[in-house]
């Protein structure tokens, strides 16, 4: 390098288009695994262990969304089988992650990410609790698909879906409640009231890999519930784990992801419905107005009929030009709310 010639930082976040990087993946006969894990810790500088693992993650060709906070990390994750004793390999040499336990994918297309993102959060789980004294690390007890099992069986048992409707609408386990909320922020204090009087009651939480349940668990405790169990790994550990040990499967109908493929299958029974006829079906999709965007169950029937949209407003705004479509949707946030009115009415 030339005296005086400043040394160029490498790039720490994706500068090439979305729409050409899903091209890409689609076209692509890469074999990959889809990954997801996380840890509750307490990581002193998040914004350098973000660049850090942007740096070793992208060479090694990982796609995905991460968060990281103070708190920890939580990551859903693509990794390339020619790439995986590596990333292995780099996750074992951080000291608070090599012990990690990694939840592999159900169904696995291979076409689950196209970007890599990891943002810094002010929590990895965004729960709205704001009392300092509060401690993530306190949690409850880990369940084994067995104990799971076996304790779910007691009629005395709270069994507890901590995922928001539009999961458990296509899934749950059998007998669990299924609080009606859009967001984990939203539950806990629902959760809370809800048992109030039931504080000597055996809870039971679960979640699709556990982060959610494991916080929640501790957030339980922290409000003065003693007898506070969790499902360790969530959904997608016990449906492994009870197929390769011949258990029974309590769970029903399919398990919903937050990646390209949008669900897994873990039960036979179907028992969601469309949101426009009321006829069995439980495969999501995004309404094709891009203003809207809603997440909602639509039959292949009803999406030939409405052409993907949810609504007939929708449908008429999808036929105006691209540019008058462009202006319409100019400034609006579909945020989380784009879950919020997607639900199946009886």
């Amino acid at each position: 390098m030339e005296q005086g010639q400043k040394k160029k930082k490498p790039v720490l976040f994706n500068k090439v288009s979305k729409d050409l990087l899903k091209e890409e993946m689609m076209a692509s006969d890469e074999k990959r695994m889809t990954i997801s894990f996380y840890r509750y810790c307490r990581i002193e500088n998040p914004e350098l262990f973000r660049d850090h693992l942007f740096i070793h993650l992208n060479d090694l060709g990982v796609l995905g969304r991460i968060y990281v906070a103070s708190e920890g990390i939580n990551a859903q994750i693509s990794v390339p089988l020619s790439q995986y004793a590596g990333f292995e390999s780099f996750l074992k040499g951080i000291s608070f992650l090599k012990d990690l336990r990694l939840n592999l994918a159900i169904e696995e297309t291979g076409k689950s990410f196209y970007v890599l993102k990891i943002k810094n959060r002010k929590k990895i789980v965004a729960d709205g609790i704001d009392d300092p004294s509060f401690d993530a690390l306190n949690t409850g007890t880990y369940l084994s698909a067995e104990d799971f099992n076996k304790m779910t069986d007691d009629p005395d048992t709270m069994i507890i879906d901590m995922r928001n409707h539009y999961e458990s609408e296509v899934g749950r386990f059998d007998k669990a409640w299924c609080p009606d909320v859009d967001t984990f922020r939203e539950q806990l204090p629902v959760v809370v009231q809800e048992l109030e009087d039931k504080k000597d009651k055996k809870v039971v939480m679960y979640c699709t890999g556990g982060i959610r349940c494991e916080k929640a668990s501790a957030y339980m405790r922290y409000k003065g519930f003693e007898n506070v169990y969790h499902l360790e790994g969530g959904i997608i550990k016990y449906a492994k784990d009870v197929k390769a040990k011949g258990l029974e499967n309590k769970f029903r109908g399919k398990n919903f992801v937050f990646d390209e493929r949008l669900e897994e299958t873990i039960g036979e029974e179907l028992i969601a419905h469309c949101h426009q006829c009321g006829m069995p079906f439980d495969r999501h999709s995004n309404c094709k107005n891009v203003a809207c965007n809603l997440l909602f169950i639509q039959c292949r029937e009803c999406a030939d009929r409405m052409k993907g949209c949810c609504s007939d407003a929708c449908l008429k705004i999808t036929q105006l030009p691209l540019d008058v479509q462009k202006d319409l949707r100019r400034g609006q946030d579909r945020g989380i709310r784009i879950f919020s009115k997607g639900r199946f009415k009886n």
